[in-house]
């Protein structure tokens, strides 16, 4: 499999959406409420403006299909924080794919001086919990003066 993770464009909209639909069909759905079509990721990109942005992970072997995105998203309250997620497709997952989008998202936050990195914790997931944990880890090397947290994820702040 010959993989390749760049920064989303909006042609990959779609894709995304798609990640997000099969995300939400699952057991214990992670992060996302409501209907996340191509308009709203469109529309989500949009607001990002040139302070976040979407990654994706594609598989090039098989026409650039789309295994995971990931997104570092600004802080409007803190300016010098970002928040921070990575979804994979459950046939996809533990390969490394979301690991590999954490450094393309690191390295962003790092272009744009973020000092502080977020994630959010779902609650009982220990899966979740130890890929957090290990690019946790990665942060302050790869960006040295940056700090990562990991709050609990709450029911009620689900977005």
């Amino acid at each position: 499999m010959a993989l390749n993770a760049r920064q989303a464009t909006k042609a990959d909209a779609g894709s995304i959406a798609e990640i997000i639909t099969e995300l939400q069909r699952e057991s214990e759905p992670v992060g996302f409420r409501g209907t996340w079509d191509e308009p709203r990721v469109l529309q989500q990109m949009e607001r990002q403006g040139e302070a976040g942005a979407y990654f994706v992970i594609e598989d090039t072997d098989r026409g650039g299909r789309v295994l995971g995105f990931a997104a570092i998203d600004f802080n409007s309250e803190e300016p010098d924080q970002a928040s921070f997620g990575a979804w994979i497709r459950a046939v996809n997952r533990r390969q490394g794919h979301a690991s590999r989008l954490a450094e393309e998202c690191l390295a962003f936050a790092r272009s744009k001086g973020y000092k502080r990195i977020r994630a959010r914790l779902p609650e009982n997931n220990e899966a979740a919990l130890s890929y957090l944990s290990s690019i946790g880890a990665l942060v302050p090397l790869t960006n040295p003066g940056t700090t990562f947290e990991l709050p609990i994820y709450q029911e009620t702040d689900r977005a």
